[in-house]
């Protein structure tokens, strides 16, 4: 199973697509903005990479600037900011069998591959 979840307007999610494509892969395309992680789904990916959710966070985003940087929130509480605020989770992600990692930059991708 390969599959990446995917933002089709980040340049970053588009290029590790496309590393995937040229090395002849057609992995799964998970649009995640669209349709919605679990809560157990993205515990299931938390996993697979070895990261907590803080760690997965786009810090550079207005909404995380104005609601939730400097606050304390736990493991299960980020989980359900991440589901509702999508837009917060680094990206792509890219997922092989058990493994997962940030493609960014997409080389970081041969590490599972």
């Amino acid at each position: 199973m390969l599959k990446i979840y995917h933002n089709p307007r980040c340049a970053k999610s588009r290029a590790g697509l496309k590393y995937l494509q040229e090395k002849g892969l057609d992995p799964e395309i998970r649009l995640y903005l669209k349709e919605e992680f679990t809560e157990a789904e993205l515990a299931d990916l938390l996993m697979r990479m070895n990261k907590e959710p803080q760690e997965i966070i786009r810090t550079q985003e207005k909404i995380y600037k104005s609601d939730f940087k400097g606050k304390n929130f736990n493991r299960e509480e980020w989980i359900k900011i991440l589901i509702e605020y999508p837009k917060l989770i680094q990206r792509p992600i890219i997922v092989k069998d058990c493994k997962a990692v940030f493609a960014d930059p997409v080389e970081n991708t041969d590490e599972i591959l």
